[in-house]
């Protein structure tokens, strides 16, 4: 009898924390025949059953590349269009996201986005505050070059006023002036549609996590896809500089 992948998963090498790079939504559309929003739209049954999947393996971080600074420079339309979906989404499925203890986190520049976006998000937010389930942070308007420049410059200030020292100067102070301050480091990043980028998410917080690259598109990553990419990474031996002798020794 052939093993199911979610039977295959070692439940005590689950990371602690998922990143995904949502890409592809744009393709999916026009390979079904239908304009690009289309597949933003089609992408959020992605995004729940990423979340779910999350919730039944324990996994307690997911974080979503949403929304980049760069996407700002998208036609007008499909802007719009993406940040009505984003108040439609969160008013839709806040209720089943605080009920399953999911706790919501926004990271990047949220006085960019629309108002009623702020105020859906400012919301949910407050909502699932006191949730202990997995922690669901949608990056928006977030770039990790201004994430990191916005860190340096309130570390230098800190240093002006006096605050801070030279022998404070360490990695820890570099993390705790992030917008991903309360978060673990993360422990893999999936991008979806068969690129191979970054494309400017996390940069400092991957330092050392394993990077899965699947040519499924977003609209398409389901279940399986996911325990494929967790299987992906249990196959792996995460050396953090170390040798393989070193880590069995």
């Amino acid at each position: 009898m052939e093993i199911s992948l979610l039977e295959q998963i070692d439940t005590n090498k689950l990371p602690d924390h998922v990143a995904i790079i949502m890409d592809g939504n744009g393709r999916w559309a026009k390979k079904n025949g239908k304009e690009r929003t289309f597949g933003h739209k089609s992408a959020l049954r992605a995004v729940r059953s990423s979340i779910e999947t999350c919730r039944r393996l324990g996994i307690k971080y997911l974080t979503l590349y949403a929304f980049s600074t760069e996407n700002w420079n998208r036609p007008k339309l499909e802007v719009n269009v993406l940040m009505t979906l984003l108040s439609s989404a969160i008013k839709d499925e806040i209720k089943d996201l605080d009920k399953n203890g999911v706790r919501l986190n926004v990271i990047g520049d949220m006085s960019k986005l629309p108002s009623k976006a702020n105020k859906d998000l400012t919301k949910a937010m407050e909502l699932t505050k006191n949730n202990t389930g997995c922690v669901l942070t949608l990056a928006l308007s977030y770039g990790s070059k201004e994430e990191l420049l916005t860190a340096i410059k309130t570390i230098a200030t800190k240093y002006k006023d006096g605050e801070i020292s030279d022998n404070d100067f360490n990695e820890e102070l570099v993390h705790q002036n992030l917008y991903t301050h309360d978060l673990p480091m993360v422990d893999l990043m999936i991008r979806t549609s068969g690129e191979t980028r970054i494309s400017n998410f996390l940069l400092w917080q991957i330092a050392y996590a394993e990077l899965y690259f699947t040519e499924v598109l977003w609209p398409d990553f389901k279940e399986e896809e996911f325990y494929k990419a967790i299987l992906n990474y249990q196959n792996r031996e995460r050396r953090f500089g170390k040798i393989s002798e070193q880590l069995t020794n």
